[in-house]
């Protein structure tokens, strides 16, 4: 059979057309293949990707804390071991630890780990796409987060360290036998304002957990009054003087004031006080109203009567200088007006010095109407110890910063100058025994003493001083009397240690 060449194209064609149609599906099969293939290496990928992502990056850091390659469990645990760690606290030689819970320290744990996984994985897609083109991811950096309340702090080193480990300052205690004091001894106390920042800033940390504790050095305290008094007495004691001795003594910076009577282990109350002869420590007061009554400085008359009324202790020159600046009849009576307004109720001045002279006035005192203790005071001139010091520290005060009780009594009478005057007078009123002779001879002392005797029996011996100290300036008046008679040896020994008993005690560190 022939076939027709009109026929042969079509064949031709279809023959072709055959061909491309199993290539193309031959391809899409193959692309279809592909396509799979891609899908599950991406699946695959992806898969390991996730396991990658589950770990922080490396170089990642929270909270100080190397975290890279770390699983959140793994670098939870890290952190809150490496944060419960105890902090040393050094107290001078003494080593403590601090358990972080002791104190309420927490770490805020959860927070943190939530911050860096956010930080790690702020975008899937980009985290994938960056792994699959190899990048690594970048490293993850969180601060710490954690609670420290600083009263918790607080609380503990004043319940937990203060008690245990300051120690406290011992103030200068009486050697017994003795007037002198036994130094203090400087006391140690946690500075606890400067510490809680310390210890909080250690709990943060993790390489500086140490904190050497601030530490304040507490200076003794001064002794106390009342141990002075009883070293006082027993000083009376030990002498074994069977008189009666009355002191009174006023610190002139700080309110320590002591006041006691005391004879053969009896204290007296001195509220009033007890009225002892004046004898020429009245002539502290003479020299007040006499300066009361100048105008300007004394003249050269009244200058010569002044340095022989005080440092010599003159009667003659006492009784000239009240005549001639005073009164000349009735000059005792006014001197103890003066007395009286300024409130010294027990202190007056009845009549003249010499001899014969008359009673003036008969005085009544508080003082001298007691009945439990009697000294036998002199019907011309009486004081009591609480008296004369306070009309000491009223010239101090005067001479000082021209204020105080005679000021304010005798306002525009008395300057700041004639005060300072007074003292000078007084200066020069130097002995070797008493109230002078109990202290350092470098320490100023400025002072009038005076004694009584009758038919040559000494029954009283005085001294009222102002003692200038290193640790202070005093007044201290000391009176004694005996009615069996005084020997002036040991009465002025006796009065020489009070002294310098009262010295020690402001005066030893």
């Amino acid at each position: 059979m022939k076939v027709s060449r009109t026929h042969l194209p079509k064949i031709a064609y279809n023959s072709g057309l055959m061909a491309r149609r199993t290539l193309f599906t031959a391809l899409r099969g193959i692309s279809l293949a592909l396509l799979l293939a891609a899908g599950i290496l991406a699946v695959l990928q992806y898969k390991t990707y996730q396991r990658s992502s589950s770990v922080f990056p490396a170089g990642s850091v929270i909270a100080g804390i190397p975290v890279g390659g770390l699983t959140r469990q793994q670098a939870g645990q890290r952190l809150s071991e490496a944060y419960a760690a105890p902090v040393e606290l050094q107290y001078g030689d003494a080593l403590i630890h601090l358990q972080p819970s002791e104190v309420d320290f927490q770490i805020a744990l959860d927070e943190m780990l939530a911050a860096a996984g956010q930080t790690a994985q702020s975008s899937i897609l980009r985290g994938f796409w960056n792994y699959l083109q190899e990048i690594s991811n970048q490293p993850v950096q969180v601060a710490l987060q954690a609670s420290v309340p600083p009263e918790q702090i607080r609380t503990y080193l004043e319940a937990q360290i203060a008690p245990r480990y300051d120690q406290p300052a011992l103030a200068p205690m009486p050697v017994v036998g003795t007037v002198a004091f036994q130094p203090g001894v400087a006391g140690i106390a946690l500075d606890i304002d400067g510490a809680v920042p310390l210890v909080e800033d250690a709990l943060r940390s993790l390489t500086k957990r140490t904190v050497g504790l601030p530490l304040e050095t507490i200076p003794p305290p001064p002794p106390a009054l009342e141990d002075l008094e009883i070293l006082l007495k027993q000083t009376v004691d030990l002498h074994g003087f069977q008189g009666l001795v009355g002191l009174y003594l006023q610190h002139l910076k700080k309110s320590h004031q002591l006041s006691f009577a005391y004879q053969e282990g009896e204290s007296y109350v001195t509220t009033p006080d007890v009225a002892f002869t004046a004898a020429s420590i009245m002539k502290i007061p003479i020299m007040v109203s006499v300066f009361r009554r100048l105008d300007g400085e004394p003249d050269v008359e009244t200058d010569n009567l002044l340095r022989d009324m005080i440092q010599e202790s003159g009667n003659e020159a006492a009784d000239w200088v009240m005549q001639r600046i005073i009164e000349p009849d009735l000059a005792p009576l006014e001197v103890t007006d003066d007395l009286r307004s300024m409130g010294l109720e027990d202190t007056f001045l009845a009549g003249y010095f010499y001899q014969g002279a008359p009673i003036l006035r008969l005085y009544q005192t508080p003082a001298n109407q007691r009945s439990d203790v009697f000294a036998d005071p002199d019907i011309y001139s009486q004081t009591t110890p609480s008296d004369m010091g306070v009309l000491l520290t009223a010239i101090y005060q005067c001479s000082q910063i021209g204020s105080g009780l005679l000021i304010e009594t005798f306002p525009g009478e008395i300057t700041q100058q004639e005060c300072q005057s007074m003292l000078a007078y007084l200066a020069g009123n130097k002995t070797p025994y008493l109230i002078e002779s109990g202290v350092p001879e470098v320490i100023d002392v400025i002072h009038k003493h005076g004694w009584v005797s009758f038919l040559g029996v000494i029954n009283a011996i005085g001294d009222a001083a102002l003692v200038y100290t290193p640790g202070g300036d005093y007044a201290l008046v000391v009176f004694t009397h005996h009615s069996g008679g005084l020997l002036w040896d040991p009465t002025s020994a006796l009065v020489s240690d009070l002294s310098r008993a009262v010295y020690n005690f402001y005066n030893t560190p």
